[in-house]
This record gives structure tokens, C-alpha cells and sequence, in this order.
């Protein structure tokens, strides 16, 4: 190989251009390779220098979020520890008490309504080894008590009274259990009686630790316990777990530093929370800090190749020239170098004729196989108007259904009654059988007097074409008889809306959605019904439903009337029905009753959830059947607040400081305010809310101080003035002992985070 390399590099140095064309191209090479090297090394060291601090900023706004959190969770497990009705469960012997239960219950079910981050909440009896939680109840072992391996926490203490940490939660409880637990020492007179676990949402707790600013860094934030176990990790690229045993080596202290891990350098910072102990590590790859440098670099040396190239390009052009007639002469006298028999040219074009018809063969049989599928997908894609284009459509229409005729052609589209209950009862392999079946059928009983094409298009709906091989065929009695044999064979009810006739292929979007309007009407007609696009084309709608009727509805919610409820939704149907509007207006409505009936219900209900989806596969007895149900069960909650006495006079004293933030109040003027005497007044807060009357009334000020911190440019003293405190340093001290840093750095710290959030 050397040889003829030798020979070629003879050939084309020896002409004075080709000689010039390489020297310029190679010296331009080098000039541009320099400034690209040059540039992104000084690029380089300019971000690792201005890069480490916010990185180190920003995972001390999201430790103390998080901290925020774990403190406000802390809160509720005081609240349960001190309550009265956790006293007597601890304290009685007989401890299945329903009344002091059912309290409990309510004060589990009312606090984790009112924290986003709380799953679920366990209190346990030492002595007698029982339980009480939410959603589980009463438990009087831990045998009966599936999420119960936590438990020997209680060694753990010592002289704490706070124990935060990651567990396994145990087959069947992954629903009720959660794989972080802040556990709480229940002390009565001094003796250990009981622990409170607050099982928390770790997705919502450590929602903030990657907010979405520098997503083009490769990048993991990673949250240790005590015990060094990773708790929680978010990322954007991999990192080797051995990355964070040699941060946690090499990085002792608080700080940030750049270390080599596998011979790639990477930037660390590392904090540790003093509420809980965990360790909070940022781990960016500095290539990543250096992408846009690196593609500066890489095409300014694409560009240094590229001349590089086209100098070779020329050399080439140069002498191609007079190498070309020895080359075409070479190649005539190649081509027969490998052949043995005489017949060259037969052999050669047989070979090639017999491979373009074995090819040809293949892709027949490939196109009948999917011609079907084509076809559904053509029914699909006009439907949702992909083929908007007449030529187009009238294109496709003649190649994927060639033999039908000009005859009229008619949509009908097939939809599961009670969807969302059809859903639930069968599994997803048995849904895709079941719907299979359905298209079966309906083939079965409409051949071979019709052509017929079915289209699945998910959840509940299939839609059909159907032409008539013989004139004056009509569809809706054969399509009654369809939904008779499914609802016989398949045990389940199908619905059916059927367009008028179309002589015109182009208006084939049309007829589907005539059918699917037609099949709408199902919310008046019921059920297993064949309904007519030329029955419900002339309906025009008397008069749209009255809103006060909701109004109503809301008031018996908000007063706990269940039966006002019960007859409030009978006059709201019976209005629709009078009032006979379109159905996708009178649906709009009813989903507009649905949302308000459960925006009043505490944000931890989830109920009903499949109705909102599958709304328009019932009908109006279903759906007011529904609503009754949603409507009652949201009054009883009402009425167990209406009826808790000690719980309207303690939102009474929290209304009147929220009034009187800027006023010098103290519990003489909120207990008056709440017409009972002061040691009443903290007897009962202190009940019901687990806190002080004056801690109370200096957290909402401080929560108020930083709101005003952030939001206005107010002095700090004048600040101090509109939450309360006539002295300014009164206010820092209060300010600096409820949140842990000075006004004026939590004034710059939030507002940091507030601009960085938007890149």
C-alpha cells in the first residue's frame, strides 16, 4: 500500500498549483484551529470562576423551602400530640371509643386537607400497641395494622422529640404509607406514651429543588440523611453514585469546590440543614457549563476541516482532468475481470430482472396485508381533518377503497355507554378483546348487503362507513339490531349516531361529524339507542338553564341540607330537561355544577374523578345521580362545621388578628373580640389549633412582613409599623427567630429566586 500511496503523492505534487493549493490551505487550518483552541479555553476559566456562587446560592433557596415545609409538618404533628382527643386514645383503656375516634378521624382528615405536603397521619400507643391513622382507622394490634414496621423509631429518640427519615413502606400501604416520615415523641406527664408519624408527599415536598433555570447543564441535586443515604435525587444526566461517596469524602465543610471524578471536572457545592440534618449536594458537569464555548470551538474547527477539505478538493479537481480517460478505460476493462462464461450480458440481466420481480412480489403482498390499516387510518385522519385538501382526499378515497361505487356512503359512530364503569370493570387486554368483538359483529351483521369499513379511535368511540350494495338499503334498522346482539353477547350497552347519506366522497368529514353530533342526544334519549342525524338536525334550543338554580344548590351545600341538596339537583334537571338545550351547552353546565359542587370540598377529596373525563357517555339520570351523591356528601362535611362550636370561635379570633396585623393587639382584645374571656380564649385555640394565641398572632405577622418584603420597597422600620411592632428591632428579633435569617438578607435572597426563576 505504501507504494502506491508514494505514486499518487508523485503524481499530484508534481504540478506548481496543486503545490500553492496545499500550503495556503494548510496554513489557513492552522490560524483557525489557534483562535478556536485560544477562545474556548479562555471562555473556560472566565465561567468557572463566575459560576460557583449561584449554584451554591440556589441550593440554599430550595433547603430552605424545603425546610419551610418539614417545620409546617412539624406544626400539624404538634397539633395532633396535643389534642385532647389523642389524649383520652392514649391515656384510656377502653381506647375504641367511636366518638373519640371519629374526633380524631375528623382532626387527621382537617389537617391533611389543609397541607399539600401530608399523605397521611399515624398515632401510636406504646403501651397497648395500637393505632389510629388516616385513611386506615382503628387498629388495635400491629398485626391488623399494615403499615407498622415503622415502629421501632421509638428507639431512635433519645433526647429528641423530631425524628425525620427515609423508610421502605411495606407491601399493600404504598397507597397510605410514605417513604418519608417525620415522626413525633407524644409525652404525657413526662413519660413516653406515643409517637405521631406525618407520612409525606416526597414529590410535592422537593418539588423545588430543580426549578427550571440553566436546563442546559448537566446537572444532580441530591438530598442525604443524616446516615448518608441518598433521600431524594433529580437530575438531567447521569452521574456515577461513586460521584457523591468522593464529594462526601473530599468536601467535609459547607462549601463549594471543583473536583475530578473519572477524569471529568466537575463543580460541587454542599450545604447541611440545621432543622433537619440533611445533606444538600449540587453536582455540575463543566462541560456542560461550557456547551455554547464548546460548539463555538467545534464549528470554528469544522470550518478549519472544511478548508482543509476543499483544499484536497482542489488538488483532486486539478489533476482529474488527465487522469480521466485512463480511468473510464480501466473500469470497461473491470467489469468482465470476474465473469466465466460466455454469456455476460444474459447473466447479468437475467440476475437483475429476477431480483426486481422477487422485490416486486414482496411489496404486493405488503400492501394487501395493510390496506386495512391504511384505510382506517384515511377514516382517522379525515375525521380530525388532517386531509383537508378535495384532491387529496378524493386521491386516497380512490386508492384505498377502489371497490366501492358511487353509491351514497353513510358515517355512524359507535360510543360505550357508561364508559368510565366499562373502564373500571374490565382490564386493558380485555377492553382491546372486547372492542374487537364490537367491530366483529358489527362486520358480521351488516355484510355482505353492505361495504363497511371500522375505525377505532380509543376510549369508548369507533366510527363506521357504510355503502349499500343493493339501492334504497336504510342503516338504522340493522344498526338497532347490532346494539341489540352486542348488548346480549357482550353484556355490555353501546349507543350509536348515524348521519344522513353522502353521494359526495369529499364531504366524508361531514357525515362523521353529523353522526357525532346525533350521537350527543344520548344525554336526553338514554342508552342503547340508534339516534338519526336528520332526527335531531332541526332542534333548536327554548331557553339556556337558569344559573340561579346552582346558586341554590351551593347555599343547601354550604348549610348542610342533604335533602335541600337532593331536591336542589332534581329542580337543576328537571330545568335542563324543560329547557331541552343542545347537549354539548346543557354538558358545559352540568361539568360547570360538577367543578363548583367540588371546589367547595377541602383540596385532599378526590371524588367522582372518572366522571369529569367520561361526562359525555352518560346520560342525565346518570349524571344527576352523580351529582346528588358528590352534593351530599360535600353538605355533611359542612354540617360537621357548622356544628363544631369551638372551631367557628377559634376561626373568630383568627379572622380578627388577620384584620388587625397593624394594630398593638394582644389576647385580651381577641378574646373579647370573640365574646369569651382570655383563659377561654387560649384554652380553646390551644385546642384546636395546637399553637399559642401569641405565637398564632406573631407567624401571621412575620408570614405578612415577608410578603411586604418581597413585593414592595418599603423601609424595613416602616415594614415593623404595618405588622404590629413599634420598634424596629423588636420586629428583626421576632422576624430572625420565626424564619431563621435577617429581613433585609431574606429581602435579597427572595428576590434572587424570584429573577432567576424565569430563565
Amino acid at each position: 500500500m505504501a507504494q502506491p500511496l508514494a505514486k499518487w503523492l508523485k503524481y499530484n505534487l508534481a504540478h506548481s498549483q496543486t503545490r500553492l493549493v496545499l500550503i495556503l490551505t494548510f496554513s489557513v487550518f492552522l490560524i483557525i484551529l489557534a483562535v478556536s483552541m485560544t477562545s474556548y479555553y479562555t471562555s473556560k476559566s472566565v465561567l468557572q470562576d463566575e459560576l460557583s456562587e449561584p449554584q451554591k446560592q440556589m441550593l440554599q433557596l430550595n433547603m430552605s423551602v424545603i425546610d419551610d415545609s418539614v417545620k409546617e409538618s412539624d406544626q400539624v404533628a404538634i397539633q395532633v400530640a396535643l389534642n385532647g382527643n389523642v389524649y383520652k386514645f392514649l391515656t384510656s383503656d377502653v381506647q375504641n371509643s367511636y366518638a373519640n375516634i371519629s374526633a380524631i378521624y375528623e382532626l387527621l382528615s382537617t389537617l391533611i386537607g389543609n397541607s399539600k405536603f401530608i399523605k397521611s397521619i399515624y398515632i401510636y400507643d406504646i403501651a397497648h400497641e395500637s393505632f389510629v391513622g388516616l385513611p386506615q382507622g382503628y387498629s388495635s394490634s400491629k398485626v391488623t395494622f399494615v403499615d407498622s414496621d415503622w415502629i421501632g423509631v421509638k428507639d431512635e429518640f433519645g433526647g429528641k422529640t423530631m425524628v425525620i427519615k427515609k423508610r421502605e413502606v411495606p407491601e399493600g400501604a404504598g397507597g397510605k404509607g410514605s417513604e418519608v416520615t417525620l415522626f413525633r415523641k407524644i409525652a404525657i406527664q413526662g413519660d413516653f406514651k406515643g409517637i405521631v408519624a406525618v407520612n409525606l408527599k416526597s414529590e410535592e415536598l422537593f418539588a423545588k429543588l430543580n426549578p427550571q433555570t440553566m436546563n442546559n447543564l448537566n446537572r444532580m441535586r441530591y438530598i442525604l440523611d443524616e446516615n448518608d443515604e441518598v433521600l431524594y435525587s433529580v437530575s438531567n444526566y447521569e452521574f456515577d453514585e461513586e460521584a457523591i461517596r468522593q464529594v462526601l469524602a473530599e468536601l467535609k465543610e459547607d462549601g463549594g469546590r471543583d473536583i475530578t471524578h473519572r477524569d471529568r471536572k466537575l463543580l460541587v457545592n454542599r450545604i447541611v440543614s440545621p432543622t433537619t440534618g440533611w445533606k444538600y449536594i449540587s453536582i455540575v458537569d463543566q462541560e456542560s457549563l461550557l456547551a455554547q464555548s464548546q460548539k463555538v470551538r467545534n464549528v470554528v474547527l469544522s470550518v478549519s476541516v472544511a478548508a482543509l477539505a476543499l483544499g484536497g478538493a482542489t488538488i483532486l479537481y486539478i489533476n482529474a482532468a488527465a487522469f480521466r480517460p485512463v480511468r473510464r478505460l480501466k473500469q470497461l476493462f473491470s467489469s468482465y475481470g470476474g465473469k466465466t462464461d460466455g454469456s455476460v450480458e444474459g447473466i447479468d440481466l437475467e440476475k437483475l430482472a429476477g431480483d426486481l420481480l422477487r422485490g416486486h412480489a414482496r411489496m404486493t403482498q405488503l400492501v394487501q396485508e395493510t390496506m386495512s390499516e391504511a384505510s382506517s387510518k384515511f377514516v382517522h385522519d379525515a375525521y380530525t381533518g388532517k386531509l383537508s385538501g378535495r384532491r387529496e382526499l378524493k386521491e386516497k378515497w380512490n386508492r384505498y377503497f377502489a371497490e366501492w361505487t358511487t353509491e351514497p356512503v353513510t358515517a355512524a359512530v359507535l360510543s360505550i355507554d357508561r364508559y368510565g364503569e366499562w373502564s373500571r370493570t374490565f382490564t386493558v387486554s380485555d377492553q382491546s378483546l372486547l372492542k374487537f368483538a364490537l367491530a366483529n359483529i358489527t362486520a358480521e351483521l351488516f355484510e355482505p348487503q353492505w361495504r363497511i369499513v371500522c375505525t377505532d379511535f380509543g376510549k369508548d368511540k369507533m366510527i363506521i362507513l357504510l355503502q349499500p350494495r343493493e339501492a334504497e338499503l336504510q342503516p338504522e334498522k340493522r344498526m338497532a339490531e347490532c346494539l341489540e346482539v352486542v348488548s346480549r353477547l357482550l353484556k355490555f350497552s353501546i349507543s350509536a349516531g348515524v348521519s344522513t347519506p353522502q353521494t359526495d366522497t369529499t364531504r366524508l368529514r361531514q357525515a362523521m361529524l353529523e353522526a357525532d353530533n346525533a350521537l350527543t342526544y344520548r344525554l336526553y334519549q338514554g342508552y342503547g339507542r340508534v339516534i338519526g342525524f336528520s332526527e335531531v338536525s332541526g332542534h333548536e334550543a327554548e331557553e339556556q338553564p337558569e344559573d340561579g338554580e346552582l346558586e341554590a344548590l351551593v347555599r343547601m351545600i354550604e348549610t348542610g341540607d342533604e335533602q335541600g341538596c337532593l331536591e336542589a339537583v332534581e329542580r337543576l334537571t328537571a330545568n335542563i330537561r324543560r329547557s331541552y338545550s343542545y347537549p354539548s351547552a346543557a354538558i358545559a353546565f352540568l361539568l360547570s355544577v360538577f367543578e363548583e359542587i367540588e371546589r367547595l370540598q377541602p383540596k385532599a377529596d378526590v371524588m367522582f374523578e372518572p366522571l369529569r373525563e367520561k361526562f359525555d357517555t352518560l346520560d342525565l339520570s346518570d349524571i344527576s345521580g352523580e351529582l346528588s351523591g358528590l352534593a351530599i356528601t360535600v353538605a355533611r362535611k359542612f354540617r360537621r362545621l357548622i356544628e363544631s362550636k369551638d372551631f367557628i370561635t377559634c376561626h373568630r379570633m383568627i379572622d380578627y388578628m388577620k384584620q388587625h396585623l397593624g394594630e398593638p393587639i394582644g389576647i385580651p382584645e381577641i378574646a373579647e373580640a370573640a365574646g369569651i374571656s382570655s383563659s377561654l380564649a387560649s384554652q380553646v385555640f390551644k385546642q384546636e389549633t395546637g399553637e399559642t394565641i401569641y405565637n398564632y398572632l406573631t407567624q401571621l405577622r412575620m408570614d405578612r412582613a415577608a410578603e411586604l418584603l418581597v413585593r414592595t420597597d418599603n423601609r424595613i422600620s416602616d415594614i415593623a409599623v404595618m405588622v404590629g411592632y413599634q420598634h424596629e428591632n423588636s420586629f428583626i428579633r421576632s422576624f430572625r427567630k420565626f424564619k431563621d435569617i435577617t429581613p433585609g438578607k431574606y429581602r435579597d435572597m427572595m428576590r434572587t429566586r424570584m429573577d432567576a426563576l424565569p430563565e
